[in-house]
This record gives structure tokens, C-alpha cells and sequence, in this order.
């Protein structure tokens, strides 16, 4: 059974980390470069960085940021918000990205997903999928929640899979920053639509909830404002999913 992952996320708007709820009401929690580094040195296995105006403004995203901290880390680096085309992800690889997470502009050219796959590999390509539930489904979002799709978040995850994409980053706009536990439905609706790792995103308030979206099928959680606000640490979720019994690398 492959290990586990626990991974953290850094919002970044205007170069610092920054935290809301249901992706707004967004609060300043540091520098980018710092956090990764620490939280690396906690025992993260990967760190996402998120610009999460980069689609909404219709610019580039932080290049520069990811550049300097990549120089600095060891565990992998996925870097989204922005990327419109297969350049783009040329250019989040070349400043030294391991991933690059493709949101908005999948949904708007599918091709994006096929073209980077071909050109660089599905295991550099994650489709960033936001959801929010409607009636006994969830509907995709776009341009950082703000702009409702027609899609379904199930057929979506499908489709974007069968494109090329490696990886699947799902997040529950609903739970976002709640901290009442990840949307397991969703979580395990994909996951079983799925055959690439999954990882959770959106709600996690406690070791408890980690475990119960890897129970549902995640391949791995992502971590966001209980480590920034210091509610709890990585090692310490780490110990929680190792005692539940599931495979998880402690550092």
C-alpha cells in the first residue's frame, strides 16, 4: 500500500500567505519562503503554493516566489494559480516547480491538460478541481470559487484524468477554512470515479478529520490554517494517521 501524504498548502496573494474562509474574508499568516521551510523541517511531504488571485486578475503567477523557495526545499513543490497553457507549465518547472496545478484554464481549454501530460508528464500535471455541493452533487468552480461552472465535480475529475492528469486537488469549497472535516462524500465520490491519487483539501480541523479523508480514499490531505494558526503540527497529525494503522512516513 503506497504511503500516505500530508501536504501543505500556502496561499499567496501579493507575494505573502494568506487564510479565509469559503475563500474569502482573507487574513495575512506570513511569508511564503519561511513557511515552507518550515513546515518541510516539520515533516511535510510536499508544499502547494496557491496564487489565489493570479486567474480572478488575469495575470501570471509567482514565479518569483516559487523560484527562491524552491532553492530552499527538498520535498516536492506544486505551484498553481495563473497557469493558462502548457508554456506556462514549461515555465512553473523551469523555476523549479515539481507540479503544476491547473485550475480555470482547464475548464476553459481542456487541451491544457493533454498538451502539458504529452510535453512534460502526467506526474508533473494536477487538475485543481473547486467544488461546491448542489442538491446530491457538487458543481464545479472557477477564477478562485467565484465564477460557477456547469460541471459536475465527479464527471469533471473523470474527464480531466482521462486528459492526463496525474493528480486530482479537490477541494470542498463548502468546508474551506471551517474546520469541520473535509466533505467525505465528495472525497470518496472522486476517488472511486478516479484511478489517479486524490488529495483532499478544505476543512480539515483536527487528525481526526485527515484520517477520515484518507479512510474515504484520498491518497493524501492537505493541511492549510490549523498549522498556521498553531492548533496543531505535521508530526503530530502524522502520529495520529500512523496509530489509525495507515502507512504514512515519519520523519
Amino acid at each position: 500500500m503506497l504511503s500516505r501524504r500530508i501536504i501543505v498548502c500556502l496561499d499567496v496573494r501579493a507575494g505573502r500567505v494568506v487564510k479565509g474562509t469559503s475563500f474569502v474574508n482573507l487574513r495575512d499568516v506570513g511569508d511564503p519562503v519561511e513557511l515552507a521551510t518550515q513546515y518541510e523541517q516539520e515533516g511535510a511531504d510536499e508544499i502547494v503554493f496557491l496564487d489565489i488571485a493570479a486567474s480572478a486578475e488575469e495575470r501570471a503567477t509567482l514565479f518569483d516566489v516559487a523560484r527562491e523557495t524552491a532553492e530552499q526545499l527538498f520535498v516536492p513543490l506544486t505551484i498553481g494559480g495563473g497557469i493558462r497553457s502548457a508554456t506556462d507549465v514549461g515555465l512553473a518547472l523551469r523555476a523549479g516547480a515539481d507540479k503544476v496545478s491547473i485550475n480555470s484554464a482547464a475548464v476553459r481549454a481542456p487541451t491544457v491538460l493533454t498538451e502539458s501530460a504529452e510535453r512534460f508528464g502526467a506526474q508533473c500535471v494536477v487538475a485543481s478541481i473547486d467544488a461546491k455541493r448542489e442538491g446530491e452533487g457538487w458543481r464545479v468552480y472557477v477564477k478562485g470559487g467565484r465564477e460557477r461552472t456547469e460541471l459536475d465535480a465527479v464527471a469533471w475529475a473523470e474527464e480531466c484524468v482521462a486528459r492526463g492528469a496525474g493528480e486530482i486537488l479537490l477541494t470542498s469549497i463548502d468546508r474551506d477554512g471551517a474546520r469541520s472535516g473535509y466533505d467525505v462524500e465528495l472525497v470518496r465520490a472522486v476517488s472511486r470515479a478516479v484511478s489517479a491519487p486524490v488529495i483532499a483539501s478544505g476543512g480539515a480541523g483536527s487528525a481526526t478529520h485527515v484520517r477520515e479523508a484518507l479512510d474515504a480514499g484520498a491518497d493524501a490531505a492537505l493541511l492549510a490554517g490549523i498549522l498556521h494558526d498553531g492548533v496543531t503540527t505535521v508530526g503530530a497529525v502524522k502520529h495520529a494517521v500512523a496509530e489509525a494503522g495507515l502507512p504514512i512516513r515519519i520523519a
